[in-house]
C-alpha cells in the first residue's frame, strides 16, 4: 500500500519541481521517485540521516524529511536530490500530502478502524451500510464480540496473541480499546453456543498461559455489522457482572448471566429495600464464612442434602443441623425451594451492593 500511495503523489508533483523527489527506507533504498528509473537504487546518505535521530535535515547533498510510520512501523523519508530552502519546502509539503493521504486511505480502507468506530459508536448507523459496501465488507453475517479485560496494561501482548490464534485479519479483528481492554470481533459460521464458547475458551486459555490476570466477557451474536456495538456493550456487562458475583470466573457470557443480569439493572435503593424485607436486622451479617460456604454448596448441589453432605465431607445430620441454624438466623428454610430462591437472590443483592460501595 505504502509504495503505491507514495508513487501516486510523487507523479502529481513531478512536473511542478525542477529536481528529483523520492521516498527512501531506512536502508537508503528508493521505493518511489519522480524519476521511475531510480526506483530500487540506493541513496547512501539516507542511512546516515536516519542515524542522526532528527525529523528533517540535509546530508550528503540531499535534503530529507521523515514520514510517519508505515507498514508495521517501517520508517521512510522524503528526499530531494539537492539541498537548499526550496528542497526543504518541497520535502515538507510532500510529507504533509503523503501523511494526509494515508489518513484518508486508512479511514476508507482499514476494516479494523471501521469496526472500532462501530463498536465505540463513532459512526452514524446510516453510514455503516454505505461504508461497508465501499470496503466490500459483508454486512449481514454472524459475528460476536469477546472483550478481554486485564488488571494491568498488557494490550499489545494480548492483541499479538489473538492475531496468532485467529490469523484471518479480513474476518477476525483484534482491536485495542484502551490499555486494559482488548476486543476480538469474531466471524461465526452459526449461532451455536458451543462454537461461541469454544472460541472463548481458546482466548481464555491463551491469556491465562501468558500469565495475565483477566476476565473474558462474551456478547450475544450480532447478525449485522451495526449490532456489534450492542454485542460489545453486552460483553462489558458480562465482565462487570462476572467480577461482582464470582471473582474466580475468568470467562462470562452475557447469555448466561441469569439472575445477576436482573440484579445489576436494579437501583440500589430498591435492592436495599428488598434486603430489609427479607432479613431480620443483622441476620445476614451473622452468617459466618463456614455457613456461607455451606449455603453455596447446597445451591450448587440442587438443594440435595445427601449430595451436599458428601461434597462437604460431613455427616448428613451435621448438614441438617447447619440448615436449621440458617433457618433460625434468617427465617428461611433452604430445603424449601421458594425460601432457597429468596436467600439466593438476597445474597447476590448483598454482594452487588457491596461492590457498588467499593466503587464509591
Amino acid at each position: 500500500m505504502a509504495a503505491r500511495l507514495f508513487q501516486s503523489i510523487l507523479l502529481e508533483i513531478k512536473n511542478k519541481i525542477p529536481f528529483i523527489l523520492g521516498i527512501v527506507d531506512t536502508n537508503g533504498n528508493i521505493v518511489s521517485c519522480t524519476e521511475l528509473r531510480f526506483i530500487g537504487e540506493n541513496v547512501e546518505a539516507a542511512e546516515e540521516f536516519f542515524s542522526m535521530g532528527v525529523d528533517e535535515g540535509e546530508c550528503g547533498g540531499y535534503t530529507f524529511r521523515k514520514l510517519d510510520g508505515y507498514d508495521n512501523g517501517v520508517e521512510y523519508a522524503v528526499f530531494a536530490g539537492q539541498s537548499g530552502e526550496n528542497a526543504a519546502i518541497a520535502c515538507n509539503i510532500t510529507a504533509v500530502a503523503i501523511n494526509n493521504s494515508k489518513s484518508l486511505y486508512d479511514e476508507k480502507h482499514d476494516k479494523a478502524t471501521f469496526v472500532k468506530k462501530i463498536i465505540l459508536d463513532n459512526i452514524l448507523p446510516g453510514d455503516i451500510y454505505i461504508k461497508s459496501r465501499e470496503m466490500q465488507f459483508q454486512n449481514e453475517i454472524k459475528r460476536v464480540v469477546y472483550l478481554i479485560h486485564m488488571e494491568q496494561k498488557q494490550d499489545v501482548a494480548v492483541v499479538e496473541m489473538l492475531q496468532k490464534i485467529f490469523p484471518d485479519r479480513q474476518r477476525d479483528f483484534a482491536i485495542t480499546i484502551n490499555e486494559t481492554e482488548v476486543v476480538l470481533v469474531k466471524e461465526l459460521r452459526s449461532s451455536d453456543a458451543k462454537e461461541i464458547n469454544k472460541y472463548g475458551k481458546q482466548i481464555d486459555a491463551g491469556v491465562t498461559e501468558a500469565g495475565i490476570d483477566h476476565v473474558v466477557g462474551i456478547g450475544s451474536v450480532a447478525n449485522q455489522l451495526k449490532d456489534i456495538a450492542r454485542s460489545f456493550k453486552e460483553a462489558q456487562v458480562a465482565v462487570e457482572i462476572g467480577r461482582v458475583f464470582d471473582e474466580s470466573i475468568t470467562m462470562m457470557s452475557y447469555e448466561n448471566l441469569g439472575i445477576g443480569r436482573l440484579i445489576y439493572q436494579l437501583p440500589t435503593t430498591l435492592c436495599e429495600m428488598f434486603l430489609s424485607e427479607v432479613f431480620k436486622k443483622g441476620s445476614v451479617e451473622s452468617l459466618d464464612e463456614e455457613t456461607l460456604f455451606t449455603i453455596q454448596k447446597f445451591f450448587e448441589n440442587n438443594l440435595n442434602v445427601s449430595e451436599t453432605s458428601r461434597k462437604l465431607f460431613v455427616h448428613r445430620n451435621t448438614l441438617v443441623y447447619r440448615l436449621e441454624k440458617i433457618k433460625k438466623l434468617t427465617g428461611l428454610d433452604l430445603r424449601e425451594f421458594d425460601n432457597a430462591i429468596v436467600l439466593k437472590v438476597a445474597l447476590m443483592v448483598k454482594q452487588y451492593l457491596r461492590s457498588r460501595e467499593n466503587l464509591n
